[in-house]
Order: structure tokens, then sequence, then C-alpha cells
């Protein structure tokens, strides 16, 4: 599509639109992703209570986990889409008005349906990290853009690690009813911040929105999540898994056929399959898989009781608050991921990333026998996290159009909860199998948490192995100012 002349309403109108304080620009995205990651940890402690408290089977409800994971699955993909179509900010908008009314919804719940109903209207507010991404990536001057990014991409883990403690003090003190409204009531600040302070990018891609592709890949992730995440349950070998899995890969077979055949694709698979594209994609699932893994083992190896011999007796609020500070460890080491990035390459920051997480984990395999040895194994796990996270939209970024932002950035996101979806089912049957007793009761052994920690520490060695095969020297992110976005891409049309 041929670019609209310079002028007022052309490519130069989207160079003026950025925005005066671009520090206020990118707390305000921070603080809307940190808010959508908290759902992650919101209901983790009151999870064995959700039976008496909805008057559910406890295989029912843990469906008010499940939906949240699906949800988010499929919205993720499609809220990138139609962020670069019909504008991010309205999109990040509609988002958080899901979130908020999600929120509401489980706050008034009794019963098991309009549980699960809300918490997934919460799972649909994923798209915000990586639609916040994008954002930065056409507002910002491009001297703050890889320092953005970094942090924004890592909300993800941060609204994860700060959630628990938050959450696990909520329900302790009050009704649990409240950790719904106090979500709500965050959703509701970042509502409004995001309003009044982030604008509209100028930026946006053409097209028109692939309905068939949509369907698709949303019958093809949940048939694949679904599998993953119930398959302990249901049995591996059993006739549902296997169905669902079947249904996965010719659903998902079909609808890679249709993205690459439809002149207008949900996902532009030619652009996915390039090397610095994929590479961090499946970079990705490992790291996701293995910043999960921490979450997994050490909140039970802090509960478990002390007769076991490595268990610590601890409460709930105590794993929550030995968790915590690997959320603020993320945090402080966003900003020297990408220190790194514009000094040696996102590539390098991935890689050392993923290094320092294998290493934590190698540590955790040894220490574990005190509250402190596991508050050090989370900080340095954590600290790898945040390099690695810092790292991934910078690669995604540089390798596509800009008009394909938010949608790249979005898949990127989905890819990183596959892999905390196949280790949250990998580390439950490994904890499941591997049992002693205590008391008449199965519980998972010390050498169940080893193996789990162990392969933590090779899927972070994986994703090392995976960065490897990304260029080198490719740009974090074109200037804003010095890429026209009419010019950025094919599709990308500057809209006043």
């Amino acid at each position: 599509m041929p670019s609209p002349p310079a002028g007022p309403d052309g490519p130069a109108a989207a160079e003026t639109s950025a925005p005066s304080r671009p520090n206020v620009v990118v707390a305000v995205l921070a603080l809307a992703g940190i808010t959508v990651s908290l759902m992650q940890t919101l209901v983790i402690p009151i999870v064995p209570e959700l039976p008496k408290l909805l008057d559910a089977p406890a295989s029912d409800a843990v469906w008010a986990v499940t939906a949240t994971l699906l949800a988010a699955a499929v919205a993720t993909p499609v809220a990138g889409r139609l962020g670069d179509m019909a504008g991010k900010r309205r999109v990040l908008l509609v988002s958080l008005v899901v979130l908020v009314v999600g929120s509401v919804v489980c706050a008034l719940s009794d019963s098991l349906v309009p549980m699960i109903a809300g918490r997934a209207l919460q799972g649909l507010s994923a798209a915000v990290v990586p639609l916040g991404i994008s954002i930065m990536r056409d507002e910002l001057p491009a001297e703050r853009l890889a320092g953005a990014t970094a942090l924004m991409s890592a909300s993800l883990g941060v609204g994860g690690a700060l959630g628990l403690p938050a959450a696990a003090l909520i329900a302790d003190r009050f009704d649990w009813h409240m950790l719904f409204w106090v979500s709500g009531a965050l959703g509701t600040v970042a509502l409004a911040l995001v309003a009044v302070c982030v604008p509209e990018s100028a930026v946006r891609g053409g097209g028109r929105f692939d309905l068939p592709g949509a369907l698709g890949m949303a019958v093809g992730l949940v048939s694949l999540l679904l599998a993953i995440s119930k398959g302990a349950d249901w049995g591996w070998t059993g006739a549902t898994t296997l169905g669902l899995f079947a249904v996965a890969v010719v659903v998902l077979s079909a609808w890679g056929r249709w993205e690459l055949r439809t002149p207008h694709p949900l996902v532009d698979l030619r652009t996915t399959v390039r090397r610095q594209v994929l590479f961090t994609n499946l970079a990705s699932i490992a790291m996701g898989f293995s910043m999960f893994a921490m979450s997994l083992v050490l909140p039970q190896l802090i509960q478990l009781p002390e007769a076991t011999g490595y268990g610590l007796g601890r409460s709930l609020l105590t794993a929550g608050l030995v968790m915590a500070p690997s959320g603020l460890v993320m945090m402080a080491f966003a900003p020297l991921s990408a220190m790194v990035s514009r000094a040696r390459g996102p590539k390098t920051s991935l890689m050392t990333g993923a290094l320092i997480v294998a290493a934590g984990y190698g540590l955790n395999v040894w220490l574990m026998a005190e509250v402190w040895h596991l508050v050090l194994a989370s900080c340095v796990i954590s600290a790898g996290i945040g390099f690695a996270y810092g790292a991934m939209p910078a690669l995604i970024m540089g390798a596509v159009p800009v008009g394909e932002t938010a949608a790249a950035n979005s898949l990127n996101t989905l890819m990183r909860s596959i892999g905390t979806s196949v280790s949250s089912a990998l580390a439950g049957v490994i904890l499941a199998q591997m049992t002693t007793s205590l008391g008449g009761f199965a519980v998972p052994s010390q050498n169940a948490f080893r193996v789990v920690l162990a392969i933590g520490a090779g899927a972070a060695l994986l994703a090392f192995a995976l960065a490897a095969f990304v260029p080198r020297h490719r740009p974090a992110a074109p200037a804003p100012a010095a890429a026209p976005a009419g010019r950025a891409g094919a599709d990308a049309v500057p809209v006043r």
C-alpha cells in the first residue's frame, strides 16, 4: 500500500504523536501489566477451599483456574491482531474493562458457574502486556524503548510473584470475595490511568479481521491446553485426553494451511518462521516452562510439615513472602537487560538470562533446607527471568513490521503461556508419582522436587541453545522518528 504524503495527515503526523511524558506512559503501562498478571496467582490461596466455598466437587472447582488459562490463550493473539487493526490503546482499554467486569462477577459469586465465567473474563485481559509493549514501540523515543519494553515484559513475572503474598494476606484476613474486589479496584485504577495518560498509536495495520482463523486457532489451542492441563486428572492415555490432542493436531494443521492462503491472516506464519522470530518463540516456550517450575516447587517445600525431613512447615503467607522478593528482582534486572541489549544485542541478554536461570535451579537442587536458601535461589532464578523476558520483545520487534507489532508480541506471550502449561502438567505428574508416606498420606518426596528443579534447569539450558540460533546484530527496534509509520510495513497506515 503506498504511503500517504507527508503533511497534516501523513507520516509526519505519526512522528508528532510521541508522548510528552514518556516516564508516565511507561509507569502506567507497567502498572496495567502487573495488574493483569496478578490474575495468575489471585486464587491460589483459596484453591483448596474452593469446593466448599462454591459448593462444588473438587474436580469442577478447579475450572476456576483452568478457565483463566484457556481464555488467555485464545484472547492474546486475537486482541493483538485487533490492536494492530483498530488501535492498540483502544483494545487495551477494552481488555481492562473486561478485567474489571470479570472481577466484579467473581466478587458477587457464591456458586461455580458465575465464578468460572468471571475468571474467564479475567483471562481475556491477558493481552494487556503485549499491547503495552506495542504501544511503547510506536510512541516512545528510540533511546527509551529497550528499557521500557524490558520492564513491561518482566511485569508478567512481577505480578505473579507479588500477587501470591498479597492474595494470601487478603484471604487470611478478610472474606475471600475481597480478593476480587481488590483486583477490580486495581483494574479500575489502571483503566483510568491508561485512558488519561496513554496516547492512541498512529500506527495501524490494514486488512480485515480473520474470523475463520480466529475460530480455528481458538478450537485448536483450547483442545491442546485442555489436554495438557487436565491430562493428569483424566489419564494421559484416556480417550478424552487423546481425543483432545488429536483434535488439536487436526485443527491446528488445517488452521496453518488457511493462514498461509488467506490474504489477511490472523497470524502471519511467514513472519513467524523467520529465523529470529522462530527461535525467539521457541526459547520463550522453554523459558516459560523454566519460570513456572519455581512457582510449583518452592511454595510446596515451604508448606510441607517438618516431619518429612525436608519440608519447612511454614504457612501459605510465609510462602508468598518468600516469593515476593523475586518479583522485585525481576523488575530490577529488566533495565539491566536493556543495557546489555543496547551494548551487545538482545540475543546476548536472552542467553545470559537463560544461564542465570539454570544456575539458580542448580543452586536450588542442593540448597533447600532453610527459608533463606529458597529466597536466594528464587532471586537468582528471577534475575535470569528478568534478563530473558526483557530481551524477547526486542528480538520480536526487530524482525517484524511496525504494523504487525501487537500480533507478533501477543504470539510470543502465548508461547510463554504454553511453556507454563506444559511445566505445570509435567511437574504435577512427577510430584504425584514420586511420593513418600506421611501419616498415611502420600506427599511428594524430596527427590521429586529435585527432579522438577533439574528439569527447570534443563529447560533454561534448552532456551540458551535455541537462542544461540538467533541471528546477531539485529536492531532491537527501529526508531519511530527515523522510520515513518506509513513506510514501516506493507500494511501500516498512519491514522490521525
